[in-house]
């Protein structure tokens, strides 16, 4: 079995590819090419997947190509995590909303606008490769903005293609561990967009567990979203927020926070990424140790500039090598959830998991058409949305509003259409200014030369 990664030289392939050697072994993955468009960062991580997974015999072969078709042809699943414009494009995402007083995040609110607008048309081209060259393969999509990215993959792809986001099983494993069950003995409610949902039952043989758990000052208090929007707000809401809300619920807190960090996320990862590929090509020996460093600078940092912390240690500081080992990588994040994808429609184990998925008639109040973030189950038939209770009025208002702006976007980065650009930046419930959102596709424009390409003069 072949699986292409695309963006293969991405900070993050470690996960996917230790998940495959320390993952089930019921999964025979052969060959696993790692594509991506700039040759010295696919050197590097090819010396990183050497070492993390020397000695094993279950790790597949590994080629690397910075030609695409060559990835593709044959390829049975394909994964799908690229940055069109790079970690810079990424830093002017953030900096141009600042400088006009809005969210300057990488997914959510006008910097995911500014990344989904030069992201979609590499995506559906790369879509239309697949369906040329690999027309069976399932592709799971985490390159952000995942929910939109995946939605415009669809009208090419259909069904076989899904989007994986790690936050919301990241979110039911924390619960998990705070009600003392097992995550694999909870049935999860949970409903969005990406980067837009609430979590709002947690089942335990069949009973709620949830209001327990928020009436429990001493337990909730071991959950991170606690901290990050405080109890009450949870008791109020009765269901615990996806993180990202936090850009919503205290959007001029984040943005004034963000402003006084004395770098963005951004930033702090340009710095970061850009030593550390230097380091591993002058080191290749310390390649992997070197990588495991950064992965622990890098999540001990995560969403601190929004919270009134600091994006990252300083950029050159000496980085350590962090003690972590095979397992925990291969259970980090999406890589455990797309191998639970692979294993259960390869080998036809169903399974449940929550997915960026199909509408179909799941959520009457939005489109069949639209890609929602709710539970699924998997299997060799492929993935099935499972029925699911109405969101509330707040819930869906928000996720409609929102879709309505990822479609404009859509229409807008495959037509080209400025006007649609602006009405999708217009609409946005974090800009809120028809004034504002012109000056941002503006500036996007400016700033960005692969933003520029999409947009008709």
């Amino acid at each position: 079995m072949k699986l292409a990664v695309l963006g293969g030289g991405g900070f993050r392939v470690p996960f996917v590819h230790q998940a495959l050697v320390q993952g089930g072994a019921s999964l025979h993955v052969d060959e696993v090419v790692l594509q991506d468009t700039d040759a010295d960062r696919l050197t590097a991580m090819v010396q990183v997947l050497d070492q993390l997974s020397a000695g094993s015999a279950r790790r597949p072969r590994l080629c690397a190509t910075t030609v695409l078709d060559d990835a593709l042809a044959g390829a049975d699943f394909v994964f799908a995590a690229i940055r069109v414009g790079g970690v810079a494009a990424r830093v002017q995402d953030e900096r141009v909303a600042l400088e006009l007083g809005v969210l300057g995040q990488e997914t959510t609110g006008p910097g995911g606008l500014a990344y989904g607008l030069r992201t979609i048309p590499v995506m559906v081209e790369m879509a239309r490769r697949i369906a040329e060259l690999a027309p069976k393969a399932y592709v799971l999509n985490f390159t952000n903005p995942a929910g939109m990215i995946t939605e415009a993959m669809q009208s090419v792809l259909g069904d076989r293609v899904l989007g994986i986001c790690d936050t919301p099983s990241d979110l039911g494993r924390r619960l998990a561990r705070a009600v003392g069950v097992g995550a694999t003995r909870l049935q999860l409610d949970y409903v969005g967009l990406n980067h837009l949902g609430w979590m709002r039952r947690v089942l335990h043989d069949g009973e709620d567990v949830l209001p327990a758990l928020l009436a429990d000052d001493a337990r909730l208090a071991s959950v991170e979203e606690a901290e990050v929007f405080g109890a009450p707000w949870l008791r109020t809401l009765g269901a615990v927020p996806n993180e990202y809300l936090y850009y919503y619920y205290r959007n001029r807190e984040a943005v004034q926070n963000i402003l006084a960090s004395p770098s963005t996320r951004g930033e702090f990862l340009a710095g970061q990424q850009t030593e550390l590929f230097r380091r591993m090509l002058a080191e290749p020996g310390r390649a992997a140790a070197l990588w495991r460093g950064a992965v622990s600078e890098r999540g001990a940092s995560y969403m601190a500039e929004a919270r009134g912390g600091s994006a990252g240690a300083p950029v050159g500081a000496p980085v350590e090598d962090a003690p972590l080992d095979g397992q925990d990588l291969a259970e980090q994040g999406y890589a455990g959830v797309a191998l639970r994808v692979m294993e259960a429609i390869t080998e036809d184990r169903r399974a449940t998991m929550i997915l960026n998925v199909r509408n179909g008639t799941t959520l009457p109040g939005l489109p069949e058409d639209a890609v929602v973030e709710v539970p699924a189950t998997v299997d060799a038939n492929g993935v099935h949305p499972l029925a699911t209770p109405a969101p509330d009025l707040h819930q869906l208002g928000l996720m409609q509003q929102v879709k309505a702006v990822e479609r404009a976007t859509i229409r807008a980065a495959l037509s080209g259409s400025r006007e649609q650009a602006v009405l999708a930046f217009g609409m946005h419930p974090l800009v809120r200014s028809l004034d504002v959102a012109d000056r941002l596709v503006q500036g996007y424009a400016e700033r960005i030369p692969e933003v520029a390409a999409v947009l008709r003069p």
